[in-house]
């Protein structure tokens, strides 16, 4: 059976890992066993992918990113490049601690950007966008704009990627897409048009 996605020759694709139809791998990845992958992903340079880690449908996974065990990406989600994850809350290296791996979870169409950090034990809401070179050491809410070190959150975000600034009333709308959001006791929603 001939496979249904695509794989630079320098790639390394172990078996018994799991790749959806029109998925991308490019230069020098490492796809492990265990691994699951959506379709039409799209994974960049030098990208390492471990065992157990979960990639929903159209993640964009930039160059050199380590996606360890334990992290789940759901649909949609961004990765930038050089964003780092953990997996240990620990770590030392005469100390083995593969039992303690801690889970992440990445919402739907959340954007983590560049150089930035995510230590692991956290969720990143759905939409949420983490800025360049941010370091989160706790949740995310969805929508949710997120920059510095630590993490702190400093607006919100539409599902296009834009700042929203509420009015008196709680209601934004977005530049791009002119959808409409609700800020009510600290949550964002997705106004139905």
């Amino acid at each position: 059976m001939e496979k249904e996605y695509f794989a630079h020759e320098t790639a390394v694709i172990d078996n018994g890992c799991k790749i959806g139809k029109g998925t991308k791998i490019w230069h020098f990845s490492h796809i492990m066993s265990g691994s699951e992958i959506g379709e039409n992903c799209n994974i960049g340079q030098n990208v390492v992918i471990s065992p157990g880690v979960k990639l929903g449908k159209n993640v964009k996974v930039q160059n050199n990113v380590s996606i360890y065990t334990g992290v789940i990406c759901e649909d949609d989600v961004f990765l930038g490049p050089s964003m780092v994850f953990t997996n240990v809350i620990n770590p030392r290296s005469a100390i083995i601690r593969k039992d303690s791996y801690l889970t992440t979870i990445v919402g739907k169409g959340a954007t983590i950007g560049a150089n930035s950090t995510i230590v692991c034990g956290n969720r990143i809401g759905t939409y949420s966008f983490i800025g360049a070179g941010a370091v989160v050491t706790k949740d995310v809410k969805p929508f949710s704009l997120v920059v510095g070190n630590p993490a702190r959150q400093t607006g919100w975000m539409s599902e296009y990627g834009h700042k929203l600034i509420f009015d008196n009333s709680g209601v934004a709308t977005c530049s791009e897409s002119g959808e409409r959001y609700k800020l009510e006791d600290g949550k964002v929603s997705k106004l139905i048009q």
